[in-house]
């Protein structure tokens, strides 16, 4: 007999989230679907974060719960330099008016990023409610936009959420060829310089994976959690400096696990 699949908690607005644990496994329609319900003011968006848990839902839909298992993550340790992003990184450094900023447009990006539809997928799941849930986080201090300008244009980026040392990347988007890698290339060089070790990226793309992201044990990853959360929040500023985090070989034994 096939084990019945346990019913969907429904959360009434500030209601915390279930354990993670009681989230859908793969042989439930939705695996890692964790509760529906709730709502997306920042002290709940924090405390879902804190737990490994993100918001991913479309128009129509009530706000739904996550907490996949495996997670994707980006190991910042283990970020592929490819040779052409490498070049194109270079260029882009070196050429006047090309430039990384944190913050500066942090609305125009999730809005861009609302229009950029995920891999694989025909429409978008930065509903309305969520843009302005995650420009109130942004206010609040813990949502973050990594932007890539030419010649004072918003050419690409991706925004995130920040809980001390713990990164969860959300979206990306892009105007120009690797505009949005520039981004995220931008992001890696800042999480070395500030002990940053890894950025969560939730589901596996072939995106994602050729850049190096890998699937990690949920446990393994809130456990991870849990220890960078508690740590001061880095400065979310860029210096161009720390583009030469990037381009410096990194060993593996100087990252915590």
């Amino acid at each position: 007999m096939t084990p019945r699949r346990p019913a969907l908690p429904w959360l009434a607005p500030g209601e915390p989230l279930p354990p993670v644990v009681q989230a859908w496994g793969p042989e439930d329609p939705a695996p890692g679907l964790l509760a529906a319900g709730g709502s997306l003011d920042v002290d709940s968006l924090r405390a879902a974060y804190g737990h490994g848990v993100y918001p991913w839902f479309s128009e129509g839909q009530p706000i739904l719960w996550w907490s996949p298992d495996p997670r994707m993550v980006l190991r910042t340790g283990a970020f592929r330099l490819h040779r052409s992003l490498r070049k194109t990184l270079q260029r882009f450094v070196a050429t006047p008016g090309c430039e990384v900023r944190f913050d500066s447009a942090f609305g125009d990006v999730v809005r861009a990023c609302a229009s950029s539809p995920r891999e694989g997928q025909a429409g978008t799941w930065i509903v309305p409610e969520m843009v302005r849930a995650y420009e109130d986080l942004h206010a609040a201090g813990t949502a973050h936009s990594v932007e890539t300008w030419v010649d004072g244009r918003l050419m690409g980026g991706l925004y995130c959420v920040g809980l001390g040392r713990a990164v969860f990347g959300e979206s990306m988007f892009a105007r120009a060829t690797d505009a949005s890698k520039i981004a995220l290339a931008a992001l890696v060089a800042w999480c070395r310089v500030h002990g940053v070790v890894q950025v969560d990226c939730q589901q596996n793309t072939r995106h994602l994976a050729s850049l190096g992201a890998a699937e990690m044990p949920r446990a393994d990853f809130v456990s991870r959690l849990r220890q960078d959360a508690q740590a001061p929040d880095p400065p979310w500023l860029f210096d161009p400096v720390y583009w030469s985090a990037l381009f410096t070989p990194v060993s593996r034994t100087a990252w915590p696990t």
